[in-house]
């Protein structure tokens, strides 16, 4: 073999590593520039990812924002709705005192409220069953007990088939009639209050204690009708 075969020879294997190294270069630059793309897909997908996440988060935030801000709204038209309740039902209260006034306090009602204080002294008498018995009543009501006491007496002896009970009216007084000067001060607008003679029974049969009696009766019915009138407007 001459030089120049030797020399076509180590041309051609020249030729041959370069075709290989090419090809192989080619292979590594597809392979590298595939993995590129798919790593740069992940990445494009993942910051896609957290972008949902990001905003399906402030998503729930402003729900539950929107949740809390319905939910104190609701609250304070409850609030103010009880409380309108409560305003009607204290007015209710005090006009309903202000009628008792009238029974106890006119004296175009005087004959009205002697016989209304027999009935309440009777009433205590056939609840508390006792044979003497302590009376309490205001300053200014002692005159009609003492009145009505023989005809309240004889009165609970008949219904209670027993004999006439001793009731010793007591020396301390009830509170007066409420005050305009003083409409905080202890007051009472009428009626009695009787107790077994030991203090062990006790039984208030005052116009207030009966009006609190009624009123929480009542109170139900008023607080329906008062929610029904709001809620519907009739």
């Amino acid at each position: 073999m001459n030089d120049a075969d030797v020399s076509k020879q180590i041309h051609q294997m020249v030729q041959f590593i370069r075709q290989e190294a090419d090809e192989k270069a080619n292979e590594i630059s597809v392979s590298a520039e595939e993995e590129f793309n798919i790593e740069k897909l992940q990445l494009v997908e993942a910051e896609k990812k957290k972008i949902r996440q990001e905003y399906e988060r402030k998503q729930k935030q402003v729900e539950v924002r929107k949740k809390i801000e319905y939910s104190m709204q609701l609250n304070a038209s409850r609030i103010k709705v009880l409380q309108a309740q409560d305003d009607l039902v204290i007015a209710m209260r005090e006009a309903a005192s202000e009628d008792l006034l009238n029974v106890s306090h006119h004296h175009h009602q005087h004959h009205n409220y002697e016989g209304l204080l027999k009935s309440l002294i009777v009433q205590g008498l056939l609840r508390l069953k006792e044979p003497s018995v302590l009376l309490r009543c205001r300053k200014e009501d002692v005159h009609m007990v003492h009145a009505v006491l023989h005809a309240a007496k004889a009165e609970y002896a008949e219904k209670a088939h027993v004999h006439p009970p001793e009731i010793i009216v007591d020396s301390i007084h009830l509170p007066s009639a409420p005050s305009h000067s003083d409409p905080h001060a202890l007051s009472c607008s009428g009626g009695v209050v009787l107790a077994s003679r030991d203090g062990k029974i006790v039984f208030e049969n005052t116009l207030d204690a009966r009006l609190d009696v009624v009123f929480r009766g009542k109170l139900p019915e008023a607080r329906f009708l008062f929610f029904f009138k709001t809620t519907f407007g009739k």
